[in-house]
């Protein structure tokens, strides 16, 4: 008898005794390949959807950790506002504290301030010392920066010279002693400002103790700040020529009275403005 091999044969015995049935079932072939290529692609389809329910989870979680992270940011940003908005109404206030208890006499007094770390006496030669090897350092690209036009050697407004760089008692009374990192030049409110070289706009805004700030890099390492403007005219970024319009005298921030508070750093840290201010016109 020729045999068929469109089926697979099954033989299933019950017990090892002889008088046990022994059942046979046969599967055509085709229906059983049917089969299994059925199973096969539920089996895929079932791997592919739970991998489309991973995929989905995780960018849910994704976004729910960026919503929270955003949020939190809003919330930053506020505190940030609202402790510039006290700083500034602190320093407002002390202003006008200072004017009514005599410290300050009259309006049209010069005007002082910016921005001041506390110090102590004993403290103030090592500091010295410290400014005295960063000018020297300098020394190395002076002449490189002064014949590129980037040496800040303009008079950034026309007035008079008041609080140096250095050492000084609180403008506002208190007998305690602090350390001014800049030049004030004493000038009206709304007198122009100009760039004391070129260089690029890296800062522009209010800035604590400096009120509104124009930050300047001039390459080197060197750069200028120009604080407690009334107006600003140039944008963060931009470049700027040497001697250009980049905003006007104010009173903003740590101040007693219109002026400019004009400081000049080395790899930001503040080095004297009058080395600069008097060779420069």
């Amino acid at each position: 008898m020729a045999s068929d091999d469109r089926f697979y044969a099954f033989i299933i015995a019950h017990s090892p005794h002889p008088s046990s049935r022994i059942r046979r079932f046969c599967v055509e072939k085709r229906s059983l390949k049917a089969s299994a290529f059925v199973a096969f692609l539920l089996l895929c389809g079932s791997l592919y959807g739970f991998y489309g329910l991973t995929q989905q989870a995780a960018h849910l979680h994704t976004a729910v950790e960026n919503e929270r992270l955003r949020t939190e940011n809003e919330l930053q940003r506020g505190e940030l506002n609202e402790l510039n908005v006290r700083v500034e109404a602190v320093e407002d206030t002390s202003r006008k504290l200072a004017e009514k208890s005599g410290l300050i006499a009259e309006a049209t007094l010069s005007g002082i301030g910016g921005p001041a770390l506390p110090l102590e006496a004993d403290s103030f030669a090592a500091l010295e010392n410290k400014m005295r090897n960063l000018e020297r350092s300098m020394s190395a690209n002076e002449t490189a920066l002064r014949d590129r036009g980037y040496t800040p050697t303009v008079w950034p407004v026309v007035g008079k010279l008041e609080s140096g760089f250095g050492g000084r008692g609180n403008p506002f009374g208190g007998g305690s002693y602090e350390f001014h990192s800049g030049q004030d030049i004493d000038a009206a409110w709304g007198d122009p400002v100009v760039a004391g070289a070129s260089g690029t706009v890296t800062f522009v805004g209010w800035q604590n103790g400096y009120g509104q700030l124009i930050v300047i890099d001039h390459g080197g390492g060197l750069t200028t700040r120009y604080g407690h403007l009334s107006h600003i005219d140039v944008k963060q970024s931009q470049s700027v020529a040497r001697s250009q319009f980049i905003g006007r005298v104010g009173s903003t921030g740590r101040s007693t009275g219109p002026h400019l508070h004009y400081e000049v750093r080395f790899n930001d840290e503040p080095v004297n403005p009058l080395q600069y201010l008097l060779t420069g016109r």
